[in-house]
């Protein structure tokens, strides 16, 4: 059934801070265990595993937004020291372990268990044309713990949702750099400013705003024009169009006991102390 983009949108607030514990100290720590060189090692080979060994400039692709020749400091030199099955066992059980200890008591209730239910029912159920990081992620077995199913969902609902949003940035001809300068101005930020492209060199970062700029998206003072927020928000609302799919597996009342569900999950996960 469809559901209103609002629902989905929040699905998506809601699974972003179950997901991105895989990005956190826990599975950070276990992945340098295996030998890698620093966080970043950690990142590309978790996400990047279930695309087995591809080669960076795939990588570079299906991500992204990742700035030209950033991956291939990473790829395939990761898989020197770890294989892809390996990383993807490390990453789950590190991100599982993550999320345990930031809900508490929450991950032995019986609502986690329903939400996690609800969770990947969606999850497995989108369709995989044209996502190529979520069907990678489809094709690995579902694991049995519900806290480690849980993550799992959020993880598959994620990139799914993210596979759609790049497939919304190159409709809008919006390259991955110029995303993060779009997110950040969304923010109220200055592009060099915004943590994932303020370590760019500053001529290329310039020469990405500028772009921009030529286009009428960016003002003089490297602001947003009317044109460049309505882009951005044109750009969201067909992310929220492509993910809707994955939810169409559930009823309204199931979507909205799994939004009720996922609530005080996703809020505890989202408490960090860094």
């Amino acid at each position: 059934m469809t559901h209103p983009q609002t629902k989905v949108h929040r699905m998506f607030e809601l699974v972003e801070p179950i997901a991105t514990v895989t990005f956190s100290e826990v599975p950070n720590e276990a992945f340098l265990a295996l030998g890698m060189r620093n966080y970043w090692d950690g990142y590309f080979a978790g996400r990047a595993a279930p695309l087995g060994l591809a080669p960076a400039e795939v990588v570079h692709a299906v991500f992204y937004n990742f700035a030209d020749g950033e991956v291939a400091r990473h790829i395939p030199w990761v898989w020197g020291k770890t294989t892809p099955q390996e990383a993807i066992a490390v990453r789950e059980r590190g991100s599982t372990a993550a999320l345990r200890q930031r809900i508490g008591q929450l991950a032995d209730s019986p609502d986690l268990v329903r939400a996690a239910d609800l969770a990947t029912r969606a999850a497995v159920s989108a369709p995989t044309e044209g996502r190529a990081l979520y069907a990678g992620l489809r094709a690995l077995d579902v694991p049995a713990e519900p806290v480690a199913r849980l993550w799992h969902a959020a993880t598959l609902l994620r990139e799914h949702r993210g596979d759609g949003h790049n497939a919304a940035l190159l409709a809008h001809g919006i390259g991955g750099t110029e995303a993060h300068v779009l997110l950040a101005l969304s923010l109220g930020m200055r592009a060099e400013e915004f943590g994932r492209i303020h370590h760019l060199p500053k001529a290329q970062l310039a020469g990405v705003v500028d772009g921009l700029r030529r286009r009428g998206l960016v003002d003089a003072a490297g602001g947003f024009t009317d044109a460049g927020r309505q882009t951005k928000e044109r750009i969201e609302a067909l992310t929220d169009e492509l993910a809707a799919p994955a939810y169409d597996v559930l009823t309204a009342d199931e979507l909205d006991e799994l939004i009720a569900g996922l609530e005080p999950i996703a809020a505890a996960a989202q408490e960090v102390d860094h």
